[in-house]
C-alpha cells in the first residue's frame, strides 16, 4: 500500500465527516511528527501495530559486492521497527 492509497482508503471510510484533503493532511502531519521523534531519538509505540526506535550501527569494514575491494562503512543511525502481537497474528492468520 502507497501514501496515497493509504490516503484514499482513510478519505472513503470517512467520506461523511472527511475530505480527501484533510486525510491528507492528518497522514502528513502523523508521518512528519513521527519523524521528528525518532530524530530526536524518542522510541514511538502504536499498539496492535509496532515500534519504531533509532538505533546505531557502528563503523565497521565492509566489501563492495561489485569489486570485492574491501571499504569503510561510517557509523549511522537507521530505524528499526518490531511488529507487535497483533499485527503478527494478523499477518500469520
Amino acid at each position: 500500500m502507497t501514501k496515497s492509497q493509504l490516503i484514499d482508503k482513510i478519505a472513503d471510510k470517512l467520506a461523511d465527516t472527511m475530505s480527501k484533503k484533510d486525510a491528507e493532511l492528518i497522514i502528513n502531519t502523523l508521518f512528519r511528527d513521527m519523524g521528528n521523534a525518532l530524530k530526536k531519538g524518542d522510541k514511538i509505540e502504536l499498539r496492535g501495530l509496532g515500534s519504531f526506535k533509532v538505533i546505531t550501527r557502528d563503523e565497521r569494514l565492509g566489501r563492495n559486492p561489485k569489486t570485492g575491494e574491501k571499504v569503510q562503512v561510517e557509523r549511522k543511525r537507521a530505524i528499526f521497527f518490531k511488529p507487535g502481537k497483533e499485527l503478527k497474528e494478523r499477518v500469520d492468520s
